[in-house]
C-alpha cells in the first residue's frame, strides 16, 4: 500500500463528504424557493440518509467479490451523473427523490476505502491509518457546508450540484488512472453477493451489534444538532448562507485537528480517555454555540464539535474493521448504514423537535445525549 493510495481515497472520500453535508447551510434559501419550512425542507439531508444506510446492503458484498478499489471508481462515475440530474430539479420532491439517488452511489468510496485500508494494514498500526484516511473524509464534511453556501449565495443553489457533479467525474477519472492495478489486491469473498447471509453473519456476533448500536446513536445526536445549527444561526444573527457555511465547516477543522493528534492523544489517554474526552467537549460546544452573545464566536464551538466528535468516532471506526476481518467490506457497510441511518432518524427527530421547541433546546440536549453515550460506550469498551 503506498501514501499515494490512501491521499488518492481520501480525496474520494472528502467529495463524498461533501455531498453529505452540502444541504445543510442552503435549507432556508430551499424552503423559500419551494415555499416550505427549513424542518420540512430537511426531508432532503433524511432522504440521503436512508439511502446512505440502505446503499450498504450492496456496496459492502460487491467490494467484498469484486474488489474494494474497483467498485470504488465505479460508484464515483455514478455519483457524477446523478449530482448533474441534481441540478435540474425542480420541486422539492424531485429533489428529494435525487438526494435519495445520490446517497445510493455516493458514499460508497469511504465505507470501501476504509475496508481496503483495513485489509492491508496490520491491526497494531491501523488505527492511526484510519485516521489519515479520515481526514479526507472530515475534510469534505467541513467544505460541504461552506461550498454550499458559498455557491447558493453567489450563483444559487443548483450550482453546488454542478459542481459537485465535475468534481466526482474528474476524480473518477483519477482513481482510475491510478488505482486499476490494484484493483485486484486483497481478500475475496465467495457465495452469492447479495444474499442476506453477508450481513446476519456480521450481526451474529455479539460485538458487531454492540458497534453498530453505538455509531447509530452517535450519529444520530450529533448530526441531528448539527444539522439544524447553520438554520439556528440564520434565525438568531440573519448571517449569509457563506458565513452559515464557514462557521459549520469548523467542524471538519476540529475533525482534522484529531486527525494530526491521533497518535499521541491515544498514547496518552487511550481509547477510554479519549472517549470520554469527546462526549464532554460536545456537550460543551453545543451549549456553547446557542448561547455566545457574539456570532464569530460559534467558529470555536464547532471547531471543538469535530475534535470532540472524532475523538469518540475514530475509536469506534477501529472496532468496526475488527468485527469480522473476513467479511470487512460488509461489516464496514453495515458501520456505514448506521452512519446514515442515524444521521436520518436525527433529522427527522429535530425536525419534529425545533417545530415546537426552536433550534437551540434540542441542540443542547443532543449534546447531553451524546455525552451520555460517551460514557456509557466507555464503560462497556470491551464489549464492542
Amino acid at each position: 500500500m503506498s501514501s499515494r493510495t490512501i491521499f488518492l481515497l481520501g480525496i474520494a472520500a472528502a467529495n463524498s463528504g461533501i455531498t453529505m453535508r452540502v444541504v445543510e447551510p442552503m435549507l432556508p434559501r430551499l424552503a423559500d424557493e419551494f415555499a416550505t419550512t427549513v424542518p420540512a425542507a430537511a426531508v432532503l439531508i433524511t432522504a440521503f440518509g436512508f439511502a446512505q444506510a440502505a446503499s450498504q446492503y450492496y456496496h459492502g458484498p460487491f467490494g467484498d467479490r469484486f474488489g474494494k478499489l474497483r467498485m470504488a471508481t465505479i460508484l464515483m462515475a455514478l455519483s457524477a451523473v446523478v449530482s448533474m440530474l441534481t441540478a435540474l430539479a425542480n420541486d422539492l420532491q424531485a429533489l428529494a427523490i435525487l438526494r435519495l439517488v445520490t446517497g445510493l452511489v455516493a458514499t460508497g468510496n469511504m465505507t470501501l476505502g476504509m475496508a481496503y485500508l483495513s485489509d492491508v494494514t496490520p491491526a497494531a498500526s491501523r488505527q492511526p491509518v484510519l485516521a489519515r484516511f479520515v481526514s479526507g473524509t472530515i475534510i469534505g464534511q467541513a467544505l460541504g457546508p461552506f461550498v454550499g453556501g458559498l455557491l447558493t449565495d453567489l450563483f444559487g443553489w443548483r450550482a453546488a450540484f454542478v459542481f459537485l457533479g465535475a468534481v466526482f467525474a474528474a476524480v473518477g477519472v483519477l482513481l482510475y488512472v491510478t488505482t486499476r492495478a490494484q484493483w485486484n489486491d486483497g481478500p475475496r469473498s465467495t457465495g452469492p453477493v447479495l444474499s442476506p447471509a453477508n450481513h446476519l453473519a456480521v450481526l451474529a456476533r455479539p460485538k458487531a451489534r454492540a458497534v453498530l448500536a453505538a455509531v447509530t446513536i452517535e450519529v444520530l445526536l450529533f448530526f441531528g444538532a448539527f444539522a439544524f445549527l447553520g438554520a439556528h444561526l440564520k434565525q438568531r444573527f440573519d448571517l449569509s448562507f457563506t458565513t452559515i457555511g464557514l462557521l459549520l465547516a469548523g467542524f471538519g477543522a476540529g475533525g482534522v485537528l484529531y486527525t494530526a493528534l491521533a497518535h499521541r492523544l491515544l498514547g496518552a489517554m487511550g481509547q477510554r480517555g479519549c472517549m470520554l474526552a469527546g462526549g464532554a467537549i460536545v456537550a460543551i460546544a453545543y451549549a456553547g454555540a446557542v448561547v455566545v452573545p457574539w456570532w464569530p464566536l460559534v467558529m470555536a464551538c464547532t471547531v471543538a464539535s469535530g475534535f470532540g466528535f472524532y475523538l469518540v468516532h475514530n475509536t469506534l471506526q477501529m472496532k468496526a474493521t475488527e468485527m469480522a476481518p473476513e467479511r470487512r467490506g460488509t461489516a464496514i457497510a453495515l458501520f456505514s448504514a448506521g452512519w446514515g441511518g442515524g444521521q436520518a432518524i436525527g433529522a427527522a427527530v429535530m425536525g419534529v423537535l425545533a417545530s415546537s421547541l426552536g433550534y437551540a433546546v434540542p441542540i443542547v440536549l443532543f449534546g447531553i445525549g451524546f455525552l451520555l453515550l460517551a460514557f456509557v460506550a466507555r464503560a462497556n469498551l470491551d464489549r464492542l
